[in-house]
């Protein structure tokens, strides 16, 4: 096979700036990859290259000129080195999600009742930081729009207004009729996380994602120990790229659940290597999205589709962008759906 590889960079610009603990985004950065062959002129591929600033460990100066290393090496061997670009899993992600859709030659890469149209995926309704009031309005829209799960970004604002606005929402609904995740971005001290652990579990939470920053196993490993607050990592899994830093990170921590967004963990490959690692260790897990395109949310989707995993997933991201590409994805209810037409 004669492989030809185009790279596209393009700027996506957010409706309303994105605003995490870690800053806020007024745009992003994505490199397409275009695949096509001499053998096969009428199939192409595309994918998506999104390494997140500040925060993927593949977000590096020299970024463009090992995009396209790994796109001539891939067109002058046919193969993905997998080993090569372990500490590059957006450019691991992109490469593998191209070919996928190549070989596939269909945005629906395999076939499941999503990409058939037939069954959407249950996501979580996301409360981006803002303030206390424009939070308050957003929890109202998504339980209108019918989400049942809704996932609160915290750690911008006062910590009991974030605890009023959850009390509002648990004051009107159970946790059988709303699951409530939390998502602190490691905006806790160590000194101070239990305590307001304690002040969250009288809420009935699900979970809370990466209570204090990265890094710190031994403090992490102590509160997934003695939480209220089931704890799930997702910062913590960056860099962790080989197996035998994985299989190190989760049997030091022991997390409840982990958080797969396979732009920051690996890949599709990185991020199956987890799955097996934490199902092997009854650890809990989903798939979430990491601010891409439609190109890379798409990708995503029919991937997370191939499991059978219960809990609402991360994929309600596709709405964000002015200038977003357009895909067979659509938001109705609580649930992403596919329209294969």
């Amino acid at each position: 096979m004669h492989y030809k590889i185009e790279i596209y960079p393009r700027v996506l610009y957010f409706k309303k700036p994105v605003t995490t603990s870690r800053g806020t985004y007024p745009e992003r950065k994505s490199w397409f990859i275009v695949l096509t062959s001499n053998d096969n002129p009428d199939h192409w591929g595309v994918g998506e290259c999104a390494p997140l600033p500040n925060l993927s460990c593949d977000d590096v100066p020299e970024y463009e000129k090992i995009l396209s290393n790994a796109c001539h090496n891939f067109v002058n061997t046919g193969k993905i080195d997998i080993d090569g670009l372990r500490d590059y899993p957006s450019i691991m992600f992109g490469l593998e999600t191209a070919l996928l859709h190549y070989e596939a030659n269909s945005f629906n890469i395999w076939d499941t009742p999503f990409s058939r149209g037939e069954t959407g995926i249950p996501i979580n309704g996301l409360i981006w930081m803002d303030s206390y009031e424009k939070m308050l309005r957003q929890v109202a829209e998504k339980i209108e729009s019918g989400f049942r799960c809704i996932k609160l970004k915290i750690g911008a604002i006062d910590f009991d207004k974030e605890l009023k606005i959850l009390r509002i929402i648990r004051e009107q609904f159970s946790s059988d009729e709303i699951e409530l995740r939390v998502d602190a971005n490691g905006a806790f001290s160590p000194d101070e996380a239990m305590v307001k652990l304690n002040r969250l579990a009288e809420l009935d939470l699900h979970s809370i994602e990466q209570p204090i920053r990265a890094g710190q196993w031994e403090n992490m490993a102590l509160l997934a120990a003695s939480s209220p607050v089931p704890i799930a990592l997702d910062e913590e899994l960056i860099g962790c790229n080989t197996p035998e830093k994985k299989q190190e990170l989760l049997s030091s921590i022991n997390p409840q659940y982990i958080i797969l967004k396979p732009s920051l963990h690996g890949g599709l490959y990185g991020c199956n290597e987890w799955i097996k690692e934490a199902e092997d260790r009854q650890i809990g897990w989903w798939i979430t999205s990491a601010l891409e395109s439609n190109v890379g949310l798409n990708a995503i989707a029919q991937w997370c589709a191939t499991f059978n995993n219960p809990f609402p997933q991360g994929l309600g991201t596709g709405g964000l962008f002015t200038n977003n590409i357009d895909m067979p994805l659509v938001v109705m209810g609580d649930c992403l759906w596919s329209n294969p037409k």
